[in-house]
């Protein structure tokens, strides 16, 4: 049996009536951009993520973009990133002509380590980007302490975690802006780039509305120098009808993800994911550190599984940083964790015969 990373076949079958019915009427209205729809979905979003307000914008790398411009990230600026991640996190701090000071992660988690976070401060930080890794929060708690200690701005990349809780509050409501991605794998998915703002300031909120639509309050009254990147209301079509079903969808996973670690304990070399009990992991990503991991999914491959890596390469050692000046070595569980993690199939409607085939594979290609 083949085994794909992701299947979206049985969500689709399951909004697309309503998909169908919301495109119609977008299509007889005529509000294709920032629509109708595309504001009822910025207010559910919000409302879901226990938090006031929602801006929607293009996509996730322009809703980090968007994030720290409203909040005031300017050149010669400092904002602090976990080296591992998607390279957006860091993007968006170079677009704001800011520097991006990378620091290391948990071991556990794989999430921003605190303590390299707090070394890393100077004067010139004014923000950090904790990011939910795999769809599970980052240790807000001590992230929190630390930022506010130093008046540092906290930047939630919450692009893998829709639905996550943190000691119970949701991922989107714990920092001072939050930033999620609607990219078709993501656990809450669009059928092309979309993303959302989401914060509970209202001056944050109202910057960020400028910001996403050429700076501008009326048609022609241009207040800042903003951008064009709003949410198309097609998009939010989507995006709405899957939202009634997300919670569902992440039980779903999380059922997924219960059966992969019961079979998966055996193994010998297999480190699996670690999930805190002050929070909650919505498997985004079920990432496992398994030993020879070039050979190991080559071997998975070609018995028809399909794996990733998330992620190869960690950021203060891509070519785009370079510049930066770091050096191999200089975040240990970064780099080792880049060397052996792999990302199995996860999606809501896998069945417990391709979580088995997966593993199988997963066993042969060990010994």
């Amino acid at each position: 049996m083949s085994v794909p990373f992701i299947d979206f076949k049985e969500q689709n079958r399951l909004i697309q009536d309503e998909v169908d019915v919301g495109i119609k009427k977008v299509f007889e209205k005529g509000d294709y951009i920032l629509g109708e729809q595309a504001q009822v979905f910025e207010k559910n979003f919000a409302g879901y993520c226990e938090s006031m307000y929602g801006v929607g914008v293009n996509s996730g790398t322009d809703a980090l973009y968007l994030a720290l411009s409203a909040i005031d990230i300017q050149e010669g600026d400092e904002v602090i990133v976990p080296t591992h991640t998607f390279i957006a996190t860091a993007l968006c701090v170079s677009f704001c002509r800011a520097r991006a000071v990378f620091v290391d992660i948990e071991p556990g988690t794989y999430n921003i380590d605190p303590k390299s976070f707090e070394r890393a401060i100077t004067q010139k930080t004014k923000a950090v980007i904790p990011v939910h890794i795999y769809g599970q929060p980052a240790d807000m708690s001590e992230i929190t302490s630390i930022a506010r200690k130093h008046n540092i701005k906290i930047v939630e990349d919450a692009a893998q975690a829709h639905g996550s809780r943190y000691q119970s509050k949701r991922a989107g409501s714990l920092g001072d802006v939050a930033c999620f991605s609607f990219y078709p794998t993501k656990s809450l998915g669009a059928c092309g780039d979309a993303g959302m703002i989401v914060t509970g300031d209202k001056d944050i909120y109202e910057k960020a509305l400028m910001l996403r639509d050429y700076g501008r309050k009326g048609r022609y009254e241009h207040k800042i120098k903003g951008t064009n990147s709003r949410l198309d209301t097609i998009q939010a079509v989507v995006l709405n009808a899957k939202l009634k079903h997300l919670d569902r969808w992440n039980a779903m996973r999380a059922q997924n993800a219960a059966y992969y670690a019961e079979l998966l304990k055996p193994l010998k070399g297999v480190v699996m994911p670690v999930t805190k009990a002050d929070r909650t992991h919505v498997f985004q990503t079920y990432a496992v550190r398994v030993p020879n991991r070039d050979q190991v999914m080559e071997a998975m491959k070609a018995r028809g599984i399909h794996a990733l890596i998330h992620y190869p390469i960690p950021l203060h050692l891509q070519e785009a940083y370079a510049e930066l000046g770091y050096k191999r070595g200089a975040f240990p569980v970064a780099e080792a964790v880049a060397n052996d993690i792999m990302s199995l199939p996860m999606f809501p409607h896998m069945t417990k015969a391709q979580v088995e085939t997966v593993v199988a594979a997963l066993r042969a290609a060990l010994l």
